[in-house]
């Protein structure tokens, strides 16, 4: 089977999307896919080849509502058109998949349409998790998505949560729930600057959906129980100034420890060390810093609101709070700090779930919708959908 992952963004940008695609690729060639990876092209220094394959990258022009915006997508259609047709030629998909519906998505949906190609469309949360709040301000890709939506011979969600986001965009084919995934062998990196002895670790992109400041709130409320345990915030991103004043005001600065971003096996030796994880984001489609906590085996506080209430068992594998309610999460903290029976038993709760979401599992329930919609059937779903 010859596979087209689209995807809306990818190497050398890190994050969720182009983890997920990275690990995707590579273990559908293992099974002995063809695969090839087309990416946005947003003018980065880029590879040539992924895993010894072609990566194309392909322009994206859409047209905005400036007359000067409508112009430069008529002189960039041609060139764009060009490239397109050439990456469908060249690598001949038996079926494309957009992950992420960006700016790909109208053209992936477009070519898959002109050439006949079967569509499936992955979700990953992206029209609610847009930290530009894209679907909201964009009538175009909302109207794009919805013509992807009833074109797609089969959509994947990374949760129910985020499946049931897309019934605002009109009918669809039913969604086959295929969540993220994690490799329980990363080695661990050695992170440059010092950490707490004790330490409480929140894991993200500093923008205001993540929760962070509530985080910092919390962590001061509960700062006299405590004690000596400190806070580590990794990621960098448009908050971080305004959360660095906000532990300032809290009067907990000397006890947050800001490290900017670091690589997933950065990543691995902070949680391995942290005394416990929270994930405060105001609202989550799936949230792969909590596999991360769970693998490194510590107690993981995730938002209620969104995917983690669908992964997570509340008392069992983590504690659910609500992300509006700064006390709550205090009072969290505060026990899971002098709890150890507690956390030991989170921990342990947290190992056994994660072994659900290794990356073969993901590429389980992938191989079985493509190869379903190739073969011109219906994708098997466990959790249907409207």
């Amino acid at each position: 089977m010859r596979v087209a992952l689209v995807a809306s963004s990818y190497l050398p940008r890190l994050g969720g999307v182009e983890e997920h695609v990275f690990h995707l690729a590579r273990r559908l060639r293992t099974r002995g896919h063809e695969v090839v990876v087309w990416a946005v092209d947003q003018q980065d220094d880029v590879p040539a080849e992924d895993d010894g394959h072609p990566l194309r990258y392909l322009p994206t022009p859409l047209p905005s509502r400036s007359v000067g915006g409508v112009l430069r997508w008529a002189r960039a259609l041609p060139g764009a058109r060009s490239k397109w047709r050439s990456a469908l030629r060249r690598d001949a998909p038996d079926v494309i998949v957009v992950q992420c519906f960006g700016s790909n998505g109208p053209w992936a949906t477009a070519l898959a349409k002109r050439a006949g190609v079967p569509l499936v469309y992955a979700n990953h949360g992206e029209t609610f998790m847009d930290a530009h709040d894209a679907f909201a301000s964009s009538r175009l890709l909302r109207r794009s998505l919805s013509t992807a939506l009833r074109q797609a011979q089969a959509v994947t969600s990374c949760s129910p949560y985020a499946a049931d986001d897309l019934d605002r965009f009109g009918a669809h084919a039913p969604v086959t729930i295929v969540g993220n995934g994690i490799d329980p062998d990363t080695d661990a990196e050695q992170i440059p600057d010092p950490l707490p002895r004790r330490y409480i670790a929140g894991v993200g992109r500093l923008v205001e959906n993540k929760g962070f400041d509530v985080l910092i709130d919390a962590f001061a409320l509960a700062a006299a129980e405590l004690g000596d345990t400190g806070l580590v915030i990794a990621g960098d991103g448009p908050e971080r100034s305004r959360l660095e004043a906000r532990a300032l005001e809290r009067g907990i600065a000397p006890r947050v420890t800001f490290t900017g971003s670091l690589r997933r096996a950065q990543v691995r030796t902070l949680l391995d060390g942290a005394l416990a994880q929270v994930v405060p984001s105001r609202v989550e489609a799936f949230g792969i810093v909590i596999l991360e906590g769970w693998r490194s085996g510590i107690p993981v506080l995730a938002t209620r609101h969104g995917g983690p209430a669908d992964l997570m068992t509340h008392g069992v594998d983590g504690l659910l709070f609500d992300p509006r309610d700064a006390a709550e999460l205090g009072a969290l903290l505060a026990k899971v700090a002098t709890d150890s029976e507690l956390r030991a038993a989170l921990g342990a709760g947290g190992r056994r779930t994660v072994a659900r979401y290794t990356w073969d599992h993901v590429t389980d329930a992938y191989e079985d919708v493509l190869c379903s919609v190739v073969a011109g059937k219906p994708a098997v779903d466990a959790e249907p959908r409207s």
